[in-house]
């Protein structure tokens, strides 16, 4: 899994606490372009907290599209487009994803432990 940054000294319940809040997750797509190849990439995990905004933390991989991303054909142009609206529309929302797999389900007791 990716480094989530903005977690740092938060327990599990300052977590819970800022997802109720309208707090999540979000990954941010750019683009890269070398000569006649196109690389599309996502950034680390972002933890945006309830009532922030997420596009501005976004920018710069809007940057890195605007500046390397366009020029390589034809899917240096079509990735950094949609980089940009994903970016814009304040990125990739992976909370579900991210609380999947840090909150593991408590598995049922297996018939040998119940035999026992």
């Amino acid at each position: 899994m990716a480094k989530i940054v903005g977690i740092e000294g938060m327990n599990a319940e300052d977590l819970r606490n800022e997802i109720s809040r309208g707090g999540r997750f979000v990954m941010y797509q750019y683009c890269i372009s070398v000569i006649f190849m196109s690389f599309r990439r996502s950034s680390n995990i972002y933890f945006i907290k309830g009532g922030h905004g997420s596009v501005a933390k976004g920018l710069p991989f809007v940057l890195i599209s605007l500046l390397v991303g366009w020029w390589g054909i034809p899917f240096g142009l079509i990735w950094t487009i949609q980089s940009l609206v994903i970016n814009f529309g304040g990125g990739k929302d992976v909370t579900q994803a991210v609380l999947g797999s840090i909150i593991r389900p408590v598995s049922a007791p297996s018939a040998r432990q119940g035999l026992q």
